[in-house]
């Protein structure tokens, strides 16, 4: 699992930097799926995740570098859909902006023990991938002031003057859907994972 992580994420990267339609753009996207692989392998032994976590944090990854590569206003087959004026690919990234740190921000919240029920637990997740959303959207506006022109292809706006309240709008969609699709099978990987830890800890003590 961990090699043919490593090896969809590495295959797919290296394919997005080859002759990508904007060298600026490709760089800014895929810092944040490069930075993130980074933090991924640091913490791998450390704070092991469960695999529905990485199969999906490996998907935004996926998303980040196909957008890397063609930029989001030019992927192909999204040019026209459903009759749309304008290339949505940059919705499907900020949907997943919301539905992968949801999953993640649930698991770390979880095995920590750092919100107690369920409700209060759901309306903290939400709102970090509504603060995290809203940070992505002041990144792209700092981006833009710093280097003027050469940011239009990153920000993806395609003259929609709704483009940031409408990518923060899917970003709270994602979160909402990831809570209600994946908590169940989360939490069955979350059993499993801390009966894990509780025999790695148990075995410890013994040794000790």
């Amino acid at each position: 699992m961990k090699y043919l992580w490593i090896i969809v994420f590495t295959a797919v990267l290296v394919w997005s930097g080859i002759a990508p339609k904007d060298q600026f753009t490709w760089f800014l996207e895929v810092v944040p799926a490069v930075l993130g692989g980074g933090l991924l392998a640091a913490s791998y032994k450390a704070f092991r995740l469960t695999s529905i976590l990485y199969f999906f944090i490996l998907l935004h990854c996926v998303v980040l570098m196909i957008g890397g590569h063609y930029t989001y206003a030019e992927v192909p087959l999204f040019d026209g859909l459903f009759g749309s004026e304008r290339n949505n690919y940059d919705k499907v990234g900020h949907f997943f902006q919301g539905f992968v740190p949801a999953l993640l921000a649930r698991e770390i919240l979880i095995r920590k023990d750092v919100v107690n029920g369920d409700i209060w637990r759901n309306i903290f997740i939400v709102s970090i991938c509504l603060a995290f959303s809203a940070f992505y959207e002041l990144i792209e506006w700092w981006v833009a002031l710093a280097t003027g022109e050469d940011a239009e292809a990153f920000l993806g706006t395609q003259g929609y003057i709704w483009d940031t309240q409408s990518d923060m709008g899917l970003a709270l969609i994602g979160a909402i859907c990831s809570l209600l699709v994946l908590s169940k099978p989360h939490n069955k990987q979350l059993k499993n994972c801390r009966t894990a830890e509780f025999a790695i800890r148990k075995t410890n003590s013994n040794h000790k």
